[in-house]
């Protein structure tokens, strides 16, 4: 499957659809090459790997009692390292981030998200290699 976004629900982006024919067109290529026998070297990509869900803070009434920081809004995949702005509560407190290591949040203040009780998705970035590859079908 591919998903690209963000965007708001039930509306159709130009920029958006414009991204995903490429992804799916790359994807489509690869197997081609793939199936014709094509040896693909050995790589290095850097990928964000899902530590944990975060939710908003919240009062024993279970209501959310802060709202996303501004400094953090629109901000997915950018690194967000300890002290960092991360919620701004209703009355004007900040709530830093408090991690020992940097981590790159996404889906953050996403709509569908409110009911699952997730403000944010933490992850960290990493690095997977891949050996040469090739169709072994002659």
């Amino acid at each position: 499957g591919v998903e690209v976004g963000p965007q708001p629900q039930g509306v159709a982006r130009a920029d958006v659809l414009d991204k995903m024919r490429k992804i799916v067109k790359h994807g489509l290529d690869f197997v081609q090459l793939f199936n014709e026998g094509k040896e693909f070297p050995p790589c290095t990509i850097e990928v964000f790997k899902i530590m944990e869900k975060v939710d908003y803070p919240r009062n024993k009434n279970d209501e959310i009692i802060a709202i996303i920081h501004p400094k953090l809004q629109d901000q997915d995949w950018q690194p967000l390292n300890n002290g960092d702005p991360l919620f701004l509560t209703l009355d004007g407190k900040v709530i830093p981030y408090q991690g020992k290591c940097t981590v790159y949040p996404t889906f953050i203040n996403e709509a569908a998200y409110y009911e699952k009780k997730q403000a944010f998705v933490k992850t960290e970035k990493i690095k997977l290699t891949a050996k040469h590859l090739r169709s072994s079908v002659s």
